[in-house]
């Protein structure tokens, strides 16, 4: 029963087998075949044996020899087997590459007499394509009618499920499980089977497809794909014996372009684990495009035992295929068919189908009109045309007849630029003439054309454009018209489904924008694609503007949701490059098939776009003129032109020039504040320098040590599958005469490898930039994934202290300050970039605050917006950094001068707090004088107080000494009055004679004290220097004074 057992397992072919995981990586690569749903903890599988991989050994044989004869004893009642009741099987081959051929019952113990083991052929043995291998007489044959075969390998073109082998399983990238929020699962975010071909997932999960296979040598393995979308990553890649995966630089798919491409890859001898995983970046609100996979083909299997069924809707009519043809429209077929069946006339199919269905009656959404090309009469007719394919029946009664087609009108005039022919037909204009679209006029001297395409009038189809339909269900190109002309526009017509893309690309081979243009090498814009445009939908349908270059994939530029009003919009094309621009309408996303919603169109007004090589003129433009004064030429850089003379004038200083429009004074646009312009005069930049005046007071700044490019990263974000995320921004402020020099990048779909940058990575150049990072982390990459740049900041609008510049507003709560006495300064950008919610660009504030203690400092955003922007067009940043603090000056310190010790007296200079300035005029050093201590002053101050005193006691004895004279005189005259009456006294002689002695006859009448005698002195003293003395007379009144 064992042995029975055994052989059961080995009995299947080998992709048709399971995998059983488990063991170590190496172990698990001894098997081959397919893989269950769940793959073990370690990632690595271990296979069974089976017929095409490692067999049973060599002792499986001795088994079953020994087992037969066992049965033959007690067999006897069991009937011989017949040929229909058991299969050929080899068992695994040895170290010499030999093998056996065993027979192997279908049911064990149902019957005895099995034909003897006889050699197989040689391991590396296999049948060509269209053939497999007859195990009975092991030889190929053919395959027959109905079915195929690809020799040596095996294809998966069915995906109504998943095949038997494959495996598929979803994981988050990182769970960051302190973050509070509730995750969505990842396990239903896997590849999802649609019929014919399966789709992988549109979330930031990531879903792997696998598949094993053992292959007995060298082979490879090839399917189709589409990858429209670089927001996904998608990687292929291939895993050996050893668990290696191959090349790098293989590994990660470029996104397609134009439906289908096929992907190779050459598998080695030996197990190999196949590799299909996606990843999404839907950090955005609109989810990406999903991986196709379908048409999956593995060649270098051992053998093949047995030719596969055409699948329905397919068929080949002759025997030895390796592939089956698809039914043409109309007709169906079933699995194994040699031919396809029409279908009735009242049904029909789509191409590939395993049944036809029902025409329905027509209606007016299975029509649409259209113009034919002018006559000789300058006439156009009005056509009415059926949809193709054309699916409606006319002869039911609820159904409408085409409109009657024929009508002539007039035809439009021909687009500026062209002129209309005798026979009517519209020809560009040679150049150095111009038209409005009725005849061409050479451009007046001192004037050239302005080369350009303008369509506004669609009779037909410009030449250089070209229209298709891209069905929304296989994703293939139909060879139909997706848009149709209608005179003063051109519109979408009905397409085969509502989902279909209607496809319209303009191709430009280049531009040659002017010379002034071309010498600024800051200059973004090259040229410029402004177009009309208005949907109208009655459901959620979507106008895509994509823009390829080089015959690259088309990018995603714009995109368009439901019904929009007439608007033009404008697209600054910034490389000099074969370009093509793309115009798809898509009715609705759903896969129904049928036209329902038809009404629902797109239609484009006008086209205009600039400096087109080979390009027509509507007008031309004034010109400089050479010396001689009849032929153009170009200005000096930094020069307009004067429109009456033609002559170049220099601008004047601090403005700069518009490039595309150099024309007059007005050209010349002032700088804005804090700025000044370059050499060119086609930019004005701040060269990190500002001042500004504050209460008399003027403030001066150096930026210079944040010149450099300075890279920023915000708050973690979390998608609802927990995929972590940063908005990165990278930050050029200041100088470098105005180069922008900071760059984000898009290497989604470009990883970077062994240090290389893929060449088709999409870029942002400006002076400030962000973009979507995902640390390499999470993503398990040699490097960082980064998506999405755009650019912030391409002009540089002014510096200024003020909240408000040129209707760019920094609030000021949005950064709260602590040092309420300085202001930030304010760096303002603008950006062109124009999107539907930034009718005007995106604008940036960059607030540098003074802080003295970060250097070189660090930068943020609002707590408000951790995103940088609280509407999506404004963003806002806060620089504290030590260089942001205006430059000392003696404003800056205040003076403390020391008290005089020993002779010595310090001055010292101190900042004054909180200390708000850096760099500039240095603290002065402390100055050291000599000075008098306070012991020298006092002597001298006693010295001369005791020389007042000696003074004072010098002059108080000799006004007491002279006083005393004067009291003796007046004594002398006291008595004297004592006489008669009205008598004189007698003449005497006041004099002292010789040898008298004034003191011993001087007789007090009344004793004062020694003040009081000076006062009296001081008093009494008349104006000639005598004292005045009071002299009575004879009856004893005073009537006279002496």
């Amino acid at each position: 029963l064992l042995l029975l057992l055994l052989l059961h397992l080995s009995r299947r072919l080998p992709e048709r087998s399971s995998a059983v995981p488990g063991g170590s990586c190496c172990a698990a690569m001894s098997g081959a075949g397919g893989l269950r749903p769940s793959p073990p903890a370690g990632g690595c599988w271990r296979f069974p044996v089976g017929v095409g991989r490692r067999r049973l050994p060599l002792l499986l044989l001795s088994l079953l020899l020994l087992v037969g004869a066992g049965a033959a004893l007690q067999g006897e009642d069991l009937h011989a087997c017949k040929e229909s009741e058991y299969h050929y099987e080899y068992t695994a081959c040895d170290s010499l590459g030999a093998r056996w051929r065993v027979a192997v019952p279908h049911t064990p113990g149902l019957c005895t007499g099995l034909p003897d083991p006889i050699r197989g052929t040689e391991c590396s043995f296999s049948c060509k394509a269209g053939e497999y291998l007859n195990m009975k007489d092991q030889s190929c044959k053919a395959c027959t009618e109905g079915t195929y075969s690809l020799g040596t390998g095996i294809r998966f073109d069915e995906w109504d499920t998943l095949p038997h082998g494959f495996a598929n399983i979803a994981t988050n990238l990182e769970i960051d499980y302190s973050f509070t929020e509730s995750l969505e699962n990842c396990t239903m975010s896997k590849w999802v089977p649609m019929g014919d071909f399966i789709a992988s997932n549109t979330d930031e999960c990531t879903a792997t497809l696998m598949y094993a296979v053992n292959l007995k040598q060298s082979g490879s393995v090839s399917f189709e794909y589409i990858y429209p979308d670089s927001n996904i990553v998608f990687e292929f890649f291939v895993q050996n014996d050893q668990c290696q995966p191959t090349v790098e630089e293989s590994r990660w798919m470029k996104t397609t372009e134009k439906g289908w491409e096929i992907h190779t890859v050459e598998l080695g001898r030996g197990n190999n684990v196949l590799y299909w995983r996606t990843t999404a970046f839907s950090v955005w609100s609109k989810a990406p495009k999903p991986v196709l996979v379908r048409n999956v083909g593995i060649t270098g299997v051992a053998y093949t035992s047995e030719c596969f069924p055409c699948k329905a809707g397919t068929y080949t009519a002759k025997s030895g295929s390796s592939f089956c043809q698809q039914c043409p429209s109309n007709s169906y077929s079933g699995k194994g068919a040699t031919f396809c069946h029409q279908c009735e006339p009242t049904m029909y199919s789509e191409p590939g189908s395993a049944a036809c269905k029902p025409r329905p009656a027509c209606t007016d959404k299975d029509y649409f009109y259209t113009h034919t090309a002018c006559d000789t009469n300058g006439e156009t007719q009005l056509m009415y045309k059926w949809a193709e394919p054309k699916i409606c029946r006319e002869d039911l009664p609820s159904a409408v007849s085409l409109p009657p087609s024929g009508v002539k009108m007039m035809c439009p005039p021909c687009n500026p630029g062209f002129f209309k022919t005798n026979t009517s037909t519209c020809e560009p204009c040679a150049y150095g003439s111009y038209s409005n679209g009725s005849g061409c006029i050479s451009c007046p001297v001192g004037t050239e054309p302005v080369l350009g395409f303008e369509y506004k009038w669609w009779n037909t189809l410009p030449a250089n454009m070209e229209t298709t339909v891209l069905s929304g269900i296989s994703f293939e190109y139909k060879g139909m018209a997706g848009w149709e002309v209608a005179g003063d526009y051109i519109y979408t017509a009905a397409g085969a489904s509502d989902d279909d893309f209607m496809i319209l690309t303009l191709v430009v081979p280049g531009f040659s924008p002017p010379q002034s243009v071309t010498k600024d090498s800051e200059n973004k814009e090259i040229a410029r694609i402004t177009f009309v445009f208005e949907t109208i939908c009655s459901v959620n349908c979507k106008l895509y503007f994509m823009v390829g270059m080089n015959s690259r994939t088309d990018t995603p530029v714009e995109t368009w949701a439901g019904p929009k009003e007439k608007q033009s919009y404008t697209y600054i094309i910034e490389k000099n490059a074969t370009m093509s621009f793309t115009w798809a309408f898509q009715r609705t996303a759903y896969h129904e098939a049928g036209r329902k919603y038809t009404n629902n169109v797109a239609k484009l007004y006008s086209i205009n776009m600039t400096n087109v090589i080979d390009g027509v003129a509507s007008y031309c433009r004034r010109c400089a003129l050479e010396s001689s004064g009849s032929s153009c030429t170009s200005c000096p850089a930094g020069h307009y032109i004067d429109r009456d003379s033609g002559g170049c004038y220099p601008c004047l200083p601090n403005t700069y020039l518009k490039a595309h429009q150099p024309y007059g004074s007005q050209a010349c646009i002032p700088c804005g504040p804090g700025t000044k312009n370059n050499k060119i005069h086609s930019l004005c930049y701040n060269d990190c320098h500002f001042s500004v005046s504050v209460e008399g007071r003027t403030l001066e700044y150096d930026f210079s040590a944040l010149a450099n490019t300075t890279s920023f990263s915000g708050v973690p974000s979390f998608t609802s599958k927990g995929l972590k995320y940063f908005h990165h921004f990278n930050i050029s402020l200041c100088g470098n005469h105005g180069r922008k020099m900071a760059t984000c990048t898009d290497n989604v779909t470009d990883i970077r490898i062994l240090g290389k940058e893929a060449e088709s990575s999409k870029s942002a150049t400006s002076y400030v930039c962000q973009s979507v990072i995902v640390p390499s982390d999470v993503m398990g990459y040699k490097t960082i994934v980064s998506s999405q740049p755009v650019s912030l900041a391409d002009h540089l609008v002014g510096v200024t202290t003020e909240t408000t510049l040129d209707n760019i507003t920094s609030p000021a709560d949005y950064f709260p300050m602590e040092n309420v006495g300085l202001s930030d300064v304010i760096f303002f950008f603008r950006s062109s970039d124009v999107t539907q919610t930034c009718n005007n660009g995106r604008a940036t504030a960059i607030r540098i605050r003074c802080d003295p203690l970060k250097s070189p400092g660090s930068l943020s955003v609002p707590n408000k917006c951790p995103e940088g922007t609280c509407d999506g067009c404004t963003f806002h940043f806060l620089w504290e950094t030590v260089e942001g603090c205006p430059l000392c000056s003696t404003n800056d310190f205040h003076v403390i001068i020391s008290a005089c010790v020993g002779g010595i007296q310090r001055t010292t200079y101190v900042w004054r707090e909180p200390k708000l300035c850096a760099g500039g005029m240095p603290l002065p050093e402390q100055k050291v004088s000599i000075c008098k201590t306070m012991d020298f002053w006092l002597k001298v101050g006693i010295s001369a107080g005791t020389c007042a005193a000696v003074l004072l006691t010098v002059l108080t004895c000799y006004f007491w000494k002279k006083n005393q004279k004067l009291e003796y005189k007046y004594s002398k005259l006291v008595m004297n009055s004592s006489a008669k009456d009205s008598e004189l006294p007698a003449a005497d002689s006041c004099a002292i004679m010789e040898g008298e002695d004034a003191e011993d006859d001087l007789i007090f009448t009344s004793k004062n004290s020694l003040f009081g005698k000076i006062r009296a002195f001081t008093t009494k003293r008349t104006s000639d220097g005598f004292d005045s003395v009071p002299l009575k007379t004879s009856s004893g009144t005073t009537d006279m004074d002496l």
